[in-house]
């Protein structure tokens, strides 16, 4: 069983490499990580995909295109790990690509659009306004210091939130039920670690009740402490962009989150690896059954076992339909529903482009419902939920006998909202430099206080803010 899910986890959560060409009928477009051209031709950069037939999928649409406009375009695949740094280097270099989309480019494009580096996408928004999630348009209306106006200058395709996953079969080998988790904040905390310590009794020593990622570089911690800022009432950035780390009770709200988070590392609830995870570290020990629960961005989790149901894939479709559970966060502190962060993925032309024909028409043309609905369901595979919501009555997404689509569904209608970064772009430069990450690390690695690593970080944002005023 081990072998086999190493398997499903290290094909999904790979993020390069993994793009072939076996056939004579490959898209000619698709190139991967090679070098642009030097004449100036309508370049695409899209994010090399988890899967192979995300990248064949994403290559045929720019070839159908190609022929029903008449254009050309040369698509360059990027590994996620490097496709933002990439972009910034050719930014700075004054030779971006016309187009982009970056799976983890959420948290640059603010600043881009603040730098009068985008072109504004609004004549391909406005005709289809009506048609998208008011809350992703929010997403992606940004400020531009240049115009001193807010406008829309990436195009959403997809959303994402953070969800919470557990396994069932285990929380039955521990004599508790779903029924007996709590809805309250400290007290759901306190039932996985519960679980954990009658595992351990019942001879299960290595696995650990909650599988949260404590690294001070994937965006995997951030995700997940952000949320527990907002149960404890933390507001740092209000939707006129002021920063609001003065106010009184959020000091008191950053301390008690710091220790109630890195207490669970501590404490021995939590990996001690988790200090190392990447992004997919949480995925690879809660799909190993070496942490009981976990809070991750994406349905990844269960989907890597979402497959073909036959004899040979019996394993899966157990654990699929039977064994991992996708759920909603507890209410915050003192009650009252948690305010989660809605993760908007966006397409963007680059102000500098000579194509910005060309990219507008590629845009208009993945928009089409039919394409875009493709694009997430086969592509993404599910992954990323539309933002659009006439895509939601294909049974792909509307299968009431789905045990984890409806449930993501159904957490996207509580509250949420967009990232801090969309109000004020010197928020980006909070989430490229770490810093919530790096102060948990403080922490539970170095020793460092609770209060003062909440002073420290925020002495490190206010100077990062005044540094953008």
């Amino acid at each position: 069983m081990r072998k086999r899910l190493f398997t499903l986890i290290f094909l999904f959560s790979m993020s390069f490499g993994l793009v072939t060409c076996s056939s004579n009928n490959e898209p000619q477009n698709l190139k991967v990580n090679s070098e642009p051209q030097k004449e100036r031709v309508f370049r695409i950069w899209w994010s090399q995909g988890f899967l192979p037939e995300e990248n064949e999928l994403v290559a045929r649409l720019i070839s159908q295109w190609e022929k029903e406009s008449g254009k050309k375009a040369e698509l360059r695949l990027i590994s996620q790990a490097n496709i933002n740094g990439e972009t910034q280097k050719a930014l700075k270099d004054g030779n971006p690509p016309d187009l982009l989309y970056s799976q983890t480019g959420e948290t640059l494009i603010p600043t881009w659009a603040w730098e009068n580096q985008l072109a504004d996408v609004s004549d391909l928004i406005n005709p289809i306004k009506d048609l998208y999630d008011p809350k992703a348009l929010e997403s992606v209306y940004f400020g531009n210091k240049i115009s001193k106006k807010r406008s829309y200058y990436s195009v959403p395709i997809g959303k994402q939130r953070t969800h919470i996953f557990y396994w069932r079969n285990l929380l039955q080998e521990a004599g508790l039920t779903e029924e007996e988790i709590p809805t309250k904040w400290n007290e759901f905390w306190e039932f996985w670690k519960k679980a954990q310590d009658i595992l351990r009794q019942n001879g299960k020593s290595n696995i650990y009740g909650l599988g949260l990622t404590m690294s001070d570089f994937a965006n995997d911690t951030v995700d997940c402490f952000e949320n527990f800022l907002d149960a404890y009432n933390v507001k740092i950035v209000d939707k006129d962009g002021n920063l609001l780390l003065k106010n009184p009770g959020n000091r008191e709200g950053i301390i008690k989150a710091l220790k109630q988070f890195t207490s669970f590392y501590k404490d021995g609830y939590v990996p001690p690896n988790s200090v190392e995870w990447s992004d997919s570290g949480n995925n690879v020990s809660f799909l190993e059954s070496q942490s009981l629960m976990t809070s991750n961005g994406t349905l990844s989790i269960p989907l890597t076992q979402k497959l073909e149901q036959n004899q040979y894939n019996k394993l899966s479709t157990d654990l699929y339909f039977n064994k991992i559970v996708t759920a909603g966060w507890p209410e915050k502190i003192g009650g009252g529903e948690l305010t989660s962060i809605l993760i908007v993925k966006q397409i963007v032309i680059f102000e500098a482009s000579q194509h910005k024909e060309e990219a507008k028409s590629f845009i208009s043309y993945l928009l089409k419902p039919e394409n875009l609905n493709q694009f997430l369901k086969k592509g993404a595979k599910g992954r990323v939920i539309p933002v659009m919501s006439k895509f939601l009555q294909d049974p792909f997404w509307s299968d009431p006998k789905d045990p984890h689509m409806p449930v993501a569904l159904k957490e996207f209608n509580r509250l949420t909202r967009p990232g801090y970064e969309v109000f004020n772009p010197a928020y980006s430069q909070v989430l490229a430099q770490h810093i919530w990450g790096k102060t948990v690390v403080s922490v539970i690695k170095d020793g460092v206080s609770p209060e003062k690593a909440a002073d420290e970080a925020i002495a490190k944002i206010e100077e990062i803010f005044a540094q953008w005023e």
